[in-house]
């Protein structure tokens, strides 16, 4: 199986490898504050204390607010779902980690913007909890080097990535499923506005490389946020969104992720969350080779977040 298709690898690493070394090496203090699961923000205030432009070598947290309701976005979760395939009903749990770990960010502070290198990654798998083993269906892996910039309420996300994916071996002999090799990689651009609590988002991706070759490369995505700042229940504060794709593979028809709950913070400034989140999907599966299959799924999850 084609883990990683280094030749088109190859270019982007010499970027980043550019991106690393270019800027001065200094090895400043961070600067940026920090809003507790919202990600970074760049302290854009000007002072005689503050330089005009600083490089912070691993930075806390990325320039570009992670997707709330992308399935296929990194981040620690685990749900309990119910799959409705055809006539078929299926009890599964899905569970994947992950992270956009941030590298080396410049930050302007004349005019407030700054841009970070960062690597990510994760996995996401799903099991079905009907099968005697509860045995695993799938995983789909991820890694790649996104690069976010960032000024006022407006960031943008670039990200050349991989993903492979797999059948677990129990599936495959209970189920006797016919195994293809799926895996591409892939560029993606996402452009992002915040307003008060609410945010929108869209972009559009290319397949660069593809198993099977004949899968169409073009895709687009679009959706929008909610992030409460007032406690509702206790300390949890109302989130949600609604993540909708469509792609030229399945003739430009919709794919639609909902997600909706509460947010509990840390008593420290130090981003990190817990989410638990009412969960809704309609679409083509967004999980590996049954990317041909139409589904959908409710459910009942639980997120971490470190950002």
């Amino acid at each position: 199986m084609n883990l990683f298709n280094w030749k088109s690898a190859g270019p982007v690493a010499l970027v980043f490898y550019i991106l690393i070394t270019s800027s001065p090496a200094a090895h400043a203090s961070e600067l940026a504050s920090h809003t507790p699961g919202t990600g970074s923000a760049i302290n854009t205030s000007a002072s005689s204390s503050v330089p005009p432009a600083e490089t912070i070598y691993l930075p806390l947290g990325d320039l570009f607010r992670p997707l709330l309701a992308d399935p296929k976005e990194p981040h620690f979760y685990l749900s309990y779902r119910h799959y409705v395939y055809q006539s078929q009903h299926i009890s599964a749990a899905t569970g994947g980690y992950g992270e956009i770990f941030g590298i080396k960010r410049y930050v302007d502070h004349a005019d407030g913007s700054a841009w970070q290198v960062n690597f990510g990654g994760g996995a996401h798998a799903q099991f079905n909890l009907d099968m005697p083993s509860r045995a695993l269906i799938n995983t789909d892996y991820t890694i790649g080097f996104p690069v976010s910039y960032r000024k006022g309420p407006d960031s943008v996300r670039i990200a050349l990535y991989h993903q492979s994916s797999h059948l677990g071996d129990e599936y495959l002999l209970q189920t006797k499923t016919n195994r293809i090799e799926f895996s591409y990689e892939a560029l993606n651009v996402i452009g992002s506005h915040e307003w008060q609590e609410w945010r929108v988002y869209g972009g559009g991706e290319f397949l660069i490389h593809k198993v099977p070759n004949e899968l169409r490369p073009w895709g687009a995505q679009g959706g929008i946020e909610y992030h409460g700042t007032d406690p509702v229940l206790g300390s949890g504060r109302l989130v949600g969104g609604l993540d909708l794709k469509i792609d030229q593979e399945h003739d430009w028809a919709v794919n639609g992720s909902l997600k909706a709950g509460f947010q509990f913070d840390s008593t420290e400034p130090n981003g990190r969350y817990v989410r638990v989140l009412a969960e809704g999907y309609q679409g083509y599966s967004p999980h590996g080779q049954f990317y041909v299959n139409r589904i959908s799924y409710g459910g009942l999850g639980i997120a971490l977040g470190f950002d």
